[in-house]
């Protein structure tokens, strides 16, 4: 599902809000659009140890509002995240979750993951 229309990603956490444009979508890694392709294009590390491949779970996320204007998690994603500690409804793979734009999304990065994650802003 591409994105459709600009919308505000916001990061819990962080306090930190990115205006994404669905014509200036950042080539990183992760699937184009992808919460974690647009966190590391905007100084958000988020651990990703298969290089966001959707082969490991170290980009576990939560959709905490907005998750109806991303992508279905694949089943490779399902499976991957079966592996996650702290897995919620709302869980996703940063690598693999790309809102629509139809809705401004809040993510949350795990407690538990949190001290890997670093903004330089």
């Amino acid at each position: 599902m591409p994105v459709k229309k600009p919308y505000r990603l916001t990061f819990r956490h962080l306090d930190q809000v990115i205006h994404v444009d669905p014509s200036q979508l950042p080539e990183e890694d992760g699937e184009p659009g992808s919460v974690l392709s647009l966190a590391l294009a905007n100084g958000i590390a988020i651990d990703h140890a298969c290089g966001g491949v959707c082969a490991c779970s170290t980009c576990h996320v939560y959709v905490r509002k907005g998750i109806d204007s991303c992508n279905e998690a694949s089943e490779d994603e399902e499976d991957q995240l079966d592996n996650a500690p702290g897995l919620e409804p709302d869980s996703r793979l940063a690598c693999q979750c790309v809102p629509d734009g139809s809705e401004d999304i809040e993510v949350e990065i795990p407690a538990w993951n949190r001290n890997r994650v670093a903004s330089e802003h």
